[in-house]
């Protein structure tokens, strides 16, 4: 065979190994095209479904602003001090003298039934005692006796709504006994060591301008607080059910478990419907009055899903903390 014939065979050979190779090569390249085109499309297609639910990290979050509408000063009636304040943005809408000393009052009995509940379960049941001897004499009164089994919540009930000492004190005094059933304690010694316990749960709420020395609030020259103080403490009991819920409360009857009856009206006309002082946003809180406090109200409301705390401390007159409290709600 010639080097010529050889060569020409061999030419031969590749040309149709090339015709051969060429559509295959060609047909894997568009399928890898074609295989490309597809994922780049569904990657595509997923991002912009993820678009639809996801937030991008550098989106923009939108938040709702409360505005502080602030209330222009209001001179009648008068009082000691006085506060507005908002709980959602925590701002004041209103200050008046709120740092000064103010005797607290019955306003005094939010802390005790406070920390009564943050020791005690309030299905609890207690047997009302001697220390019902320490009960002033004059003093607001839920008509509880000697030898009476109630549970803790029903006492706490006749404390916050018939504003009753005695059952302040016999709140403090079971409970302290509840939480030392190793430990022999004199009625004294009870309400003492109870006072403790609202003086430490004062400080934790940031009551810094605050002492007590008895669970119901009478007057006492070492028992003092201040409006902004009690701000704290109301804007605390919001967040305690028992207690709202009590003092949200106009009217109610209850049995004991030792089976007496008893029927108990909230001190707080802003509940009342037929009081001149009736308001429908109205959600709670407390009265107090003594001689050295004057009449004071903490109230607490709900209006167009905003909720407010009021404090007025050292009214003449009973009546004024009503008209004063209507006139900063109606501010708002």
């Amino acid at each position: 065979m010639s080097i010529r014939y050889k060569l020409r065979i061999e030419r031969t050979i590749t040309i149709a190994a090339l015709i051969l190779i060429i559509p295959v090569c060609l047909f894997v390249l568009n399928g890898i095209k074609r295989n490309m085109r597809i994922v780049g499309k569904s990657e595509q297609k997923l991002s912009e479904q993820q678009g639809e639910t996801q937030i991008s990290p550098d989106a923009a979050v939108t938040t709702t602003t409360i505005e502080t509408k602030h209330i222009t000063r209001i001179n009648e009636p008068t009082c000691k001090a006085a506060a507005v304040y908002t709980v959602d943005n925590k701002q004041f809408n209103y200050k008046d003298n709120i740092d000064a000393k103010v005797a607290p009052a019955s306003l005094t009995k939010l802390l005790t039934a406070a920390v009564a509940l943050k020791n005690v379960k309030p299905e609890t049941v207690f047997t009302v005692g001697e220390e019902q001897w320490l009960v002033q004499p004059n003093s607001s009164l839920s008509n509880i006796e000697v030898g009476n089994t109630l549970t803790l919540k029903t006492l706490i009930t006749g404390m916050l709504m018939a504003s009753g000492n005695d059952a302040a004190y016999a709140v403090a005094v079971n409970v302290a006994r509840e939480m030392n059933p190793s430990k022999e304690m004199s009625s004294e010694e009870a309400v003492d060591y109870f006072c403790g316990l609202m003086n430490d749960m004062a400080a934790e709420i940031g009551m810094t301008n605050s002492k007590f020395v008895n669970p119901d609030g009478w007057d006492d020259e070492e028992q003092y607080t201040t409006v902004s103080d009690l701000v704290k403490l109301a804007e605390y009991v919001l967040g305690v059910p028992e207690i709202m819920e009590i003092t949200a409360t106009y009217q109610t009857t209850v049995q004991f478990e030792s089976g007496e009856n008893a029927t108990w009206i909230n001190s707080n006309l802003l509940l009342d419907e037929y009081s001149d002082y009736y308001c429908e946003e109205a959600i709670g809180m407390k009265t107090g009055t003594t001689p050295n406090a004057g009449n004071c109200l903490i109230a607490a409301f709900k209006k167009s899903g905003i909720t407010y705390i009021t404090v007025v401390s050292g009214c003449d007159y009973d009546t004024d903390r009503y008209e004063l409290t209507l006139k900063f709600f109606n501010s708002l």
